[in-house]
C-alpha cells in the first residue's frame, strides 16, 4: 500500500466514524424528545384524572354548604382553565396552581361541616384525589428528569451541533411557581 491509500483509508474511516457518532447522537435525542413526550403525556392523564374528580367533590361539598357560592365558582373556572387543551408545561403549571389553590379554599369551606366530612362519597372522593395528586407528583418528577436529561443534551458540546442540525430544543419543566402551592391541597380531617 502507498502512502496515498493509507491516507484516503484513514480519511474514510473518520467520516465513517463520524458519521456514525452522528447517526448516534440523532438516535439519542429522539429518544429523549419521546421520553419527555411520554411523561408528558402520563403528567396529562392524572391531571385529567383530577378534573374529573373535581365536579363530584363539588356536588358533595354542595349539598352541605349550599350558601358557599363563590368558593365553587372559583373551583369551576379554575378546573376550565386547567382542563383547556393547548397549554405548554409551564402555563398548565401555573393553571393547576390556581386549581390548588381554588381546592384549598373548598377543603377549608368543608371543614365546617362534621357531617361532611363523615360522609362516606366525600371520603372517597377525598382519597382519589390524594392518590391522583400522588400520581401527579411522581409524574411530575419523572417528566422533569426526561426534560433534565434532554436539555442537558441539547446544550452540552458536541452533541449541540447535531441538535441545531435537527432542530432539537430545550423542552419546558412542568413546576410549580409559587412555593405554598408546591404542596398538594391538605385533603385530610
Amino acid at each position: 500500500m502507498t502512502g496515498g491509500t493509507i491516507a484516503l483509508l484513514v480519511v474514510v474511516a473518520i467520516v465513517v466514524i463520524a458519521l456514525l457518532w452522528a447517526v448516534a447522537q440523532y438516535n439519542g435525542f429522539v429518544r429523549l424528545r419521546n421520553l419527555v413526550q411520554e411523561a408528558w403525556r402520563q403528567i396529562d392523564v392524572e391531571l385529567h384524572r383530577r378534573h374529573d374528580l373535581i365536579p363530584n367533590l363539588l356536588e358533595s361539598v354542595k349539598g352541605y354548604a349550599a350558601h358557599e357560592r363563590g368558593v365553587f365558582d372559583e373551583v369551576t373556572r379554575a378546573r376550565a382553565a386547567a382542563a383547556a387543551p393547548g397549554a405548554g408545561p409551564a402555563e398548565r403549571a401555573r393553571q393547576e396552581e390556581a386549581l390548588n389553590g381554588a381546592l384549598g379554599r373548598l377543603f377549608a369551606v368543608a371543614e365546617a361541616y362534621p357531617a361532611l366530612r363523615a360522609s362516606e362519597n366525600f371520603q372517597q372522593l377525598q382519597d382519589e384525589l390524594t392518590n391522583t395528586e400522588d400520581r401527579i407528583a411522581s409524574g411530575r418528577r419523572f417528566y422533569n428528569a426526561n426534560v433534565r436529561a434532554l436539555n442537558t443534551k441539547v446544550e452540552t458540546f458536541p452533541a449541540n451541533v447535531i441538535a441545531k442540525m435537527f432542530g432539537f430544543t430545550r423542552a419546558e419543566y412542568f413546576e410549580a411557581e409559587d412555593p405554598q402551592v408546591r404542596r398538594a391541597p391538605s385533603v385530610s380531617f
